[in-house]
């Protein structure tokens, strides 16, 4: 099983942010963390990585779910989405794998939130990854 979904996009990192805040907005999740990786690592051991950034998706309901039918499956809550450039027109979107997530639980009765999940990511990666329309 793969840890990540994940997209590639032809759109410069500052823009492909804003593009994955929106798709996930769209899907119902909001942001609840946001950790600058580049910024904090360099800061702390002053050494250079392209931008990315930790952005921590929140779904209410599916967190509400889950943490009712297992409260310690908030130790790997938030969903992380990354964002991390790859070239100056080129970045890579990666979101954890709520089939992973769920895993680490072995609750069969978390399946249903899991799966909820990870069709709302992946929708929003696909919705990132579509090519553009031109008016």
């Amino acid at each position: 099983m793969d840890y990540t979904l994940s997209a590639t996009l032809a759109m410069p990192y500052d823009d492909a942010v804003l593009a994955t805040r929106a798709a996930l907005s769209e899907q119902g999740f909001g942001i609840l963390t946001e950790i600058d990786l580049a910024a904090t690592l360099k800061a702390k051991l002053d050494v250079d990585l392209p931008p990315q950034v930790i952005l921590g998706a929140c779904r209410p309901q599916l967190a509400y779910e889950a943490l009712q039918v297992d409260p310690s499956i908030a130790a790997v809550l938030p969903c992380n989405v990354v964002v991390r450039s790859i070239d100056d027109e080129t970045t890579l979107v990666e979101a954890f794998n709520p089939d992973a997530m769920m895993s680490l639980a072995g609750s069969p009765a978390l399946d249903g939130v899991a799966a909820d999940a990870k069709q709302r990511l992946a929708a929003a990666l696909a919705a990132l990854a579509a090519p553009v329309e031109e008016i």
